[in-house]
């Protein structure tokens, strides 16, 4: 239905890329994030809504069905999800995004020409194959279905450089013949070589490597913008690109570590997922009357959220133990590591699902100053991110990492399931410090128990 007008067209675009702008601004703060959210959707359905007016269309029935069968599938999906499983539904959105620009770019070629149209298919198949690919084993590693440790086999590194010199030749010879075989081989080899970077990368660094993938999304978008003669895609693929990298950069420095570590660190040890072994040094453990005693005493509470406190859905109960704090006259501030839970933004957006006032909520640099002033900071899920050993120990596979600063607190109270180590899989040297005590049992239980030890202080 050629309805819109190419001026009209292109005004409606503008707008839609707008939204997109507003939306990225949006999600850059807590407050804003569901209003960002939802610019961003109505772009989207405003950009799809001008293709289907603008457009002579083929098979417009099908596209509705398959449209409709999409909804069908990800509204429930997306309602269902648990936020621990977060991560993993972002990496399969970056993967279905790759693959489907890597499609379209095959789709095209018959109908391209021109050295940059042939150059910018190449670039789409190439790099969305291998967002494709390593999404899903992003993918795989976060949802337990396969080991989530880098798996490295005897020539690796090998033979990951003969299949990235292949897929570069495959993509010069897509270029110079336009040759339909080239494109299916440059697929074959760009899925192969996402599976193969992705397979060495273990623990904490997943996360960053799905933000990595992201920007590779965006990028594959923006080129298939440019197979296809569509502006706004090449908009819309530019942003996500520039904002996936920033992000990922962010992420990295938040780990202290390069992206080529990130990526390749297996290969000369410097991966973050060590042994998953139990220590047997010996700890305090106390009970959770004792700790309610510690915290209702206090004048002062750091809480320091973490994994273990999304996987034990204890976000509503840490928000009430909060809550009777300051109903008590403590004051009570949550830390936020920038790459606490599993992604940027994981903690906040668990902790406003439970209504935690964003006041409450201090990033890294706000909140490190203030736990010496501290009279108890509350661990609750997390490890890494408060590991010492980042700081004091040149061999750790996390050295150089930022963290929060919870050891210059004057009580630690660290509330964990077990002594099994953190995702980087090495020991917590915290754990072992004079002043910090442990309550064991599941993050849900032992709050719940905490907070019905303070209500009758």
């Amino acid at each position: 239905m050629n309805i819109l007008s190419p001026e009209l067209t292109a005004v409606l675009y503008l707008i839609a890329a707008v939204c997109f702008i507003l939306a990225l601004k949006g999600l850059s703060s807590p407050k804003s994030a569901r209003r960002g959210n939802l610019i961003g959707a109505f772009g989207a359905l405003l950009a799809m809504v001008v293709v289907f007016l603008s457009t002579e269309l083929d098979n417009v029935l099908l596209i509705l069905g398959v449209i409709a069968l999409g909804t069908a599938i990800a509204v429930p999906a997306s309602r269902l999800v648990k936020m621990t499983q977060m991560p993993q539904l972002v990496a399969l959105f970056n993967g279905v995004g790759g693959g489907a620009a890597a499609l379209v770019a095959l789709l095209e070629l018959t109908h391209v020409d021109g050295l940059g149209s042939l150059i910018a298919v190449a670039f789409t198949v190439l790099v969305g194959a291998v967002s494709f690919a390593g999404s899903a084993i992003t993918f795989a590693k976060l949802q337990e279905l396969m080991p989530t440790r880098p798996i490295v086999f005897p020539g690796a590194p090998v033979v990951i450089s003969l299949v990235a010199l292949g897929s570069l030749a495959s993509a010069v010879w897509l270029v110079l013949t336009g040759d339909v075989l080239a494109s299916y081989v440059l697929l074959a080899l760009g899925t192969a070589l996402g599976v193969l970077v992705v397979l060495p990368v273990g623990g904490a660094d997943v996360p960053i490597v799905i933000s990595l993938l992201n920007a590779f999304t965006g990028l594959t978008v923006a080129a298939s913008g440019l197979v296809l003669g569509n502006t706004l895609l090449l908009v819309a693929g530019t942003l996500v690109g520039a904002s996936g990298t920033i992000l990922t950069r962010a992420m990295a420095s938040a780990m202290g570590r390069s992206v080529v570590g990130i990526l390749f660190g297996a290969f000369r040890g410097g991966s973050t997922a060590g042994s998953t072994a139990m220590s047997d040094r010996p700890v305090r453990s106390s009970s959770a009357e004792d700790v309610a005693i510690l915290l209702g005493y206090a004048q002062r509470v750091i809480v320091v959220p973490g994994y273990g406190l999304a996987v034990a859905q204890a976000q509503h109960t840490m928000a009430e133990l909060a809550t009777t704090l300051e109903a008590k006259g403590i004051e009570v501030v949550f830390g936020i590591h920038p790459v606490a839970g599993r992604m940027p933004g994981h903690m906040n957006v668990l902790l406003a699902e439970a209504n935690v006032p964003y006041e409450v909520l201090a990033e890294m640099d706000e909140v490190n100053p203030q736990f010496k002033n501290c009279d108890v900071a509350l661990v609750v899920g997390a490890n890494d991110v408060v590991n010492p050993a980042a700081k004091t120990s040149p061999g750790s596979p996390i050295y150089g990492m930022p963290i929060l600063d919870v050891a210059s607190a004057r009580q630690v109270v660290f509330l964990k399931r077990s002594m099994r180590p953190g995702f980087a899989g090495i020991e917590n040297d915290l754990l072992f410090e004079p002043q910090t005590t442990l309550l064991f049992g599941d993050a849900k239980d032992s709050l719940t128990k905490v907070l019905t030890a303070v209500k009758n202080l």
